[in-house]
C-alpha cells in the first residue's frame, strides 16, 4: 500500500530546500563578487534568473500537464523558498559586509 505525504509537508520541505540552496549560494556569490568587484545588482539579477530556472520544471508541468496537482504543490513550495531567499540573503550579505 502506498502512502502519500500531505501537501503541507511537500510544500514546506521544498520551501526550506530552495531557501537554503538559493540563500547560501546568494551569500557566497556576494562574497565572491565583493572580492572581484562585481556589481551587487548584477548578482541579484543572476539569482532572480537562477530562481526562475530552479522553478521552471514544475512551472512547465503545471502549464502543459493535464493533471498536475503535485507539480503545483511543488511549484508553490519552490516559489515561497526562492522569494524568502531572495529577500533575506541580501540582508545577511550586508550584515557580513559584502554589500
Amino acid at each position: 500500500m502506498w502512502h502519500t505525504l500531505p501537501d503541507e509537508y511537500v510544500r514546506a520541505q521544498l520551501a526550506v530546500g530552495s531557501l537554503v540552496a538559493l540563500g547560501v549560494a546568494r551569500v557566497v556569490a556576494a562574497g565572491i563578487g565583493a572580492q572581484h568587484g562585481w556589481r551587487i545588482a548584477a548578482v541579484t539579477r543572476w539569482f532572480i534568473g537562477a530562481a526562475v530556472v530552479f522553478c521552471l520544471p514544475q512551472l512547465l508541468e503545471v502549464i502543459f500537464a493535464a493533471d498536475s496537482h503535485t507539480a503545483f504543490v511543488e511549484l508553490q513550495g519552490k516559489i515561497i523558498g526562492c522569494a524568502v531567499a531572495l529577500f533575506c540573503a541580501p540582508i545577511v550579505s550586508h550584515r557580513l559586509g559584502y554589500e
